[in-house]
């Protein structure tokens, strides 16, 4: 029994991607599939008659119908687009579980924060009230406690570094929600599907889990490297996009000419020594700065629970807990108010970003034969686009830099 025209989207497509059409959706059962086909004559027909919202609901309630049938589908063909709807499923969920758990790690954040700094601020006037009070020796003995109690939470707070973990969770629900609209314009624009397209989406979500894990035990990324390293979230040596139709025009040179592949080396050569370099130099100052600010958080309230302990024997002890706790307080606040670690991250991402690009660009480049390339006009659209710049800036950019010696100086990207 043939399936009546189907439009396709995702289970939240919006609504300016909606308007695809598909036709000749494959008997259940047969042998061979083809994938959607754009229709614009279709779609323009078909969408001026309903509004958004019902179109909307009558594409949820076929592609639901759909995925039912493919559960149970049995040829080869029907088991890779079975296949396809369980990987963009298994995205959607990584999107929500990231988060969730993004949330669920600011608020960490702040709660340790403010707990932090009001157990120190707490303890720090309890022992400079202690002098001239008749409570002396309890006074000392709970503002030694609680200087004891914000250094254990302090050390904990910098192990795992939350507003750093809240970072790598927005990049990853931002990088899963990329890759599940790559998954679905391959639905409705790509070729015919096979095992290969199966394979590339699943490296692609494996390498996302391992680049931002959910995990905090056995799992967490190193908060405090050796040294910066960009994140990398691709997998390595592997730049292949699932396929599309519209890529080769005729020409033989697929839109690139050698002008066009001069113009992305230079560019790609100035990402490389100037924006690669100065996130590289930025987040190795922002790396030392954390490393710095944790350890003298904790090693400061240590002090200050010592002198706490001390201070009805001396009055030296009494200055020393004070000023200590004081400077907990501030350098808690400059590490955690300030985010350090979140900073931290977002170089790290941007490098990741300049770093992928270039990889991903030579990658390309060495691509000897035309048709499998991405078209040449779109790809520097699309570079255009991913450094803040026109097409005149980016054209501008690549002649200044293969005109210039070494008093180059502007940098690739306008965005960060």
């Amino acid at each position: 029994m043939s399936l009546s025209k189907l439009h396709v989207s995702s289970l939240s497509f919006p609504s300016t991607r909606i308007k695809a059409a598909i036709n000749h959706v494959p008997k259940l059962g047969s042998s061979s599939l083809s994938l959607p086909k754009l229709r614009k004559t279709n779609l323009s027909k078909q969408v001026h008659k309903k509004s958004d919202q019902q179109v909307t609901n009558m594409i949820l309630t076929k592609t639901n119908n759909d995925k039912e049938q493919y559960a149970h589908a049995s040829t080869d063909s029907d088991v890779i687009v079975a296949k396809i709807w369980a990987i963009l499923e298994t995205v959607s969920n990584r999107i929500e579980m990231h988060e969730n758990i993004r949330q669920q790690r600011d608020n960490w954040h702040s709660l340790l924060f403010n707990s932090i700094n009001l157990i120190t601020l707490s303890a720090t006037t309890m022992v400079a009230l202690a002098a001239s009070h008749e409570m002396k020796m309890s006074m000392n003995l709970s503002s030694s406690l609680l200087f004891f109690a914000a250094t254990g939470m302090l050390s904990v707070m910098n192990k795992i570094q939350p507003s750093q973990l809240v970072e790598e969770q927005r990049a990853a629900t931002r990088l899963f929600k990329n890759l599940r609209r790559e998954i679905e314009d391959f639905i409705v624009l790509g070729d015919v599907p096979n095992q290969k397209d199966v394979d590339v989406m699943m490296v692609k979500v494996l390498a996302l889990d391992r680049a931002y894990p959910l995990a905090l035990l056995g799992a967490m990324l190193e908060k405090f490297p050796k040294k910066y390293e960009p994140s990398a979230w691709w997998p390595k040596n592997n730049f292949q996009s699932l396929r599309k139709p519209f890529n080769d025009y005729g020409d033989g040179r697929n839109g690139w000419s050698q002008e066009l592949e001069n113009e992305m080396r230079e560019i790609i050569e100035v990402v490389k020594t100037k924006d690669q370099e100065d996130y590289e130099r930025l987040g190795n100052i922002a790396l030392k700065l954390n490393k710095g600010l944790a350890v003298s958080g904790p090693v400061l309230t240590g002090v200050a629970a010592i002198g706490s302990a001390f201070s009805g024997m001396s009055p030296a002890a009494v200055v020393v807990a004070v000023v200590a706790g004081a400077a907990a307080a501030v350098i808690n606040t400059v590490q955690h108010g300030g985010q350090v670690g979140m900073v931290f991250e977002m170089y790290r991402n941007c490098g990741g970003f300049f770093k992928l690009l270039e990889e991903s660009t030579n990658c390309g480049l060495e691509e000897s034969e035309m048709d499998k390339r991405e078209n040449g006009e779109v790809f520097e659209m699309k570079m255009a686009l991913k450094l803040g710049r026109s097409l005149s800036e980016l054209k501008d950019l690549a002649e200044k830099s293969s005109s210039s010696e070494n008093t180059f100086s502007e940098f690739a990207s306008k965005l960060f």
